[in-house]
């Protein structure tokens, strides 16, 4: 199953508590406090692992607690301190700290890199114990103090896929059976719509050591922004792909015109977000092997090329057409992780 978006709740460690003691010694008249301080409670820290690609794990263990500190003990002796609890989660995955009561969310990091790491929640700080408070008038305190509670955070996790090409396009466009044919993912493929539930990733290795990242995600639809077909819950998983590609299904199964179909993707991808309508993109008309009516794809080729887009034809059946396809993912990709980083 794959799950991208969980809410979980986080509490750190408290602080051990400060002792209260004093010395007890043969031959020492004046033994004194010796109260040991408590020691820290340990903090909970989100960190992206490469090992994981979906936040399942979390629908079934949703409360994370970190250890308390040990208490102080006499012959001054501190508690010891709790180790940090990390919680593991994809690379990709967006923290918000969630308020409680009026589930505002506050966004905390963007974890896009491994080993990239947030706090959540702080550990409480060890109470001291009574040999922190002598005093040239108290030399004899009875005073420790609690150690701190640990903060207490409801945690909201949303995963977005990192992958440098997202495909697009209306159910059975053929967009799961061109990512089984130049990756090793094997999503399920029928002719039906909405075969494809959830996202899909897989690695396209070219000549020369070159390699990409595809993200398939699930069909769109008219409507979709409004919550039509599986809606646009799955289009967050193209926001930080580097150039869109666009299947249009041409094989008149569907009977749908191809235009419609292109401009409605189109017009779904603005109305969730301006910036990812914006990308760049390749246009692919799909299923070429099954074309009854040539004129579909002239005119399909025609409106695109009024928008000075990139067109393809291909096959992902048959492979033809595929390998030119896949160098222009490429040479946008290259030229996309060429451009300068903006400074923060």
């Amino acid at each position: 199953m794959f799950v991208d978006e969980v809410d979980i709740h986080v509490t750190a460690g408290n602080g051990g508590k400060g002792c209260l003691s004093f010395r007890r010694e043969k031959f020492v008249p004046r033994g004194g406090p010796d109260g040991g301080d408590g020691g820290a409670g340990g903090s909970v820290y989100i960190v992206a692992t490469p090992t994981k690609n979906t936040l399942i794990d979390f629908r079934f263990h949703p409360e994370f607690e970190a250890k308390r500190g040990a208490h102080g003990q006499g012959a001054n002796k501190t508690g010891h301190t709790s180790p940090d609890l990390d919680i593991a989660v994809p690379i990709g995955t967006l923290v918000f700290d969630k308020d409680a009561d009026t589930g505002a969310m506050t966004p905390l990091a963007d974890l896009t890199a491994e080993g990239q790491r947030v706090l959540v929640a702080k550990g409480g700080r060890g109470g001291r114990g009574n040999a922190r408070f002598v005093s040239s008038t108290n030399r004899a305190p009875r005073r420790t103090e609690p150690g701190e509670e640990g903060e207490e955070r409801f945690i909201r996790l949303q995963l977005k896929l990192i992958a440098d090409a997202g495909l697009v396009g209306f159910p059975n466009a053929g967009k799961s059976t061109l990512i089984s044919r130049i990756s090793a993912a094997r999503p399920k493929i029928a002719d039906y719509p909405f075969t494809t539930l959830s996202p899909n990733l897989g690695v396209v290795n070219l000549s020369d050591d070159r390699s990409f990242v595809v993200a398939d995600v699930p069909g769109l639809i008219e409507g979709a922004h409004e919550g039509h077909g599986l809606g646009d819950k799955f289009l967050r998983h193209i926001e930080r792909t580097k150039v869109l590609v666009h299947l249009v299904d041409v094989s008149g199964a569907s009977g749908r015109d191809p235009v419609h179909d292109f401009d409605t993707i189109v017009e779904e991808l603005r109305l969730f977000d301006a910036k990812v309508a914006a990308k760049p993109m390749i246009v692919a008309a799909t299923k070429m092997d099954a074309v009854d009516d040539p004129s579909r794809v002239e005119a399909l080729e025609r409106h695109v090329r009024g928008r000075d887009l990139p067109f393809f034809t291909i096959s992902a059946v048959a492979g033809s057409g595929v390998d030119e396809l896949l160098e222009a993912m490429w040479r946008q990709i290259a030229a996309v992780r060429e451009m300068p980083v903006p400074a923060a």
